[in-house]
């Protein structure tokens, strides 16, 4: 049994704990957090100044876990002092939703290097859909997160889709405005007053039965793009519930992402290979 909770305005651990768990005896706290039973966003922490950010979760353990209940770090591809860039699994939630208390890739990756760097503040660059796997980049400062994003549409953004059916042709530029609908989530396709401009080119790089794996470049970067541009298409991703059909694992992961690193000539390259899961998705 634990307490959980979340931060509501930017505080420390300590304080935080002391007015959180009012009923409890200051040296009780204290005695928590020593033992390591306190955990902000899935990682143990013992440190009672280390910064807490608002939606970070904290839960209070009765004793500590055992190493079998830790939570796996992520995998960071990347790291210097103004950028960061991970390999978010699937299932994973980008940032938190501010609507309940589910571990999220911002907030426990900030806990992961905030362990060896004291204490962290992170900006997500760009950010994939929780069914979605990949590339995923996070800057360490507001000015470096607006800079890159002033370059973004320079950025090459590189995906892997498995998808229903063989387009026809096997390549092609998909250019076709994009509007959230906010009341059911979801993007319309088409021409509208609301709608920002879209474009998305696939290439097919193998058929297996009724599947095809496309490798897509994104000019932009819309929310929900790809997932709505190949339904429009016709052949909507694999696994994809809101544009196509059901299933427990989606068909889309984040390859590849190139950059020129703001303030200097230096190109950037993250890239992390398509897990297990994504592959068994075409089949043989």
């Amino acid at each position: 049994m634990s307490d959980r909770l979340t931060v509501k305005t930017n505080t420390t651990l300590l304080p935080f704990l002391f007015d959180a768990l009012q009923g409890w005896s200051r040296s009780t706290v204290k005695q928590r957090l020593k033992s390591g039973c306190v955990h902000v966003n899935g990682e143990s922490i013992t440190r009672h100044n280390f910064d807490l950010l608002p939606n970070d979760q904290v839960n209070i353990e009765a004793s500590p876990r055992g190493p079998s209940n830790a939570r796996p770090q992520i995998d960071v591809l990347y790291e210097d002092h103004d950028l960061v860039a991970i390999n978010k699994p699937a299932g994973l939630l980008s940032v938190s939703s501010g609507e309940d208390s589910e571990p999220h890739a911002l907030g426990i990756l900030r806990t992961q290097l905030g362990r060896k760097n004291h204490s962290v503040k992170l900006w997500p660059v760009n950010r994939i859909d929780r069914a979605t796997s990949g590339v995923m980049l996070f800057a360490l400062s507001k000015e470096m997160r607006d800079a890159v994003m002033d370059e973004w549409d320079t950025a090459e953004k590189t995906y892997l889709a498995i998808v229903e059916g063989r387009p026809e042709p096997d390549q092609g530029t998909i250019n076709q405005p994009l509007r959230l609908d906010s009341e059911i989530y979801q993007m319309h396709v088409g021409p509208h007053p609301d709608a920002k401009d879209a474009v998305t080119h696939f290439t097919t790089e193998r058929s297996v039965k009724r599947r095809t794996l496309l490798r897509v470049n994104l000019e932009t970067g819309r929310q929900h793009q790809i997932r709505a541009h190949l339904a429009w298409l016709g052949h909507p991703v694999v696994g994809d519930q809101r544009y196509g059909t059901a299933g427990d694992q989606m068909g889309l992961h984040a390859l590849k992402l190139n950059i020129v690193k703001p303030g200097t000539d230096k190109p950037l390259t993250f890239e992390t290979p398509a897990p297990a899961e994504f592959w068994a998705l075409l089949g043989s």
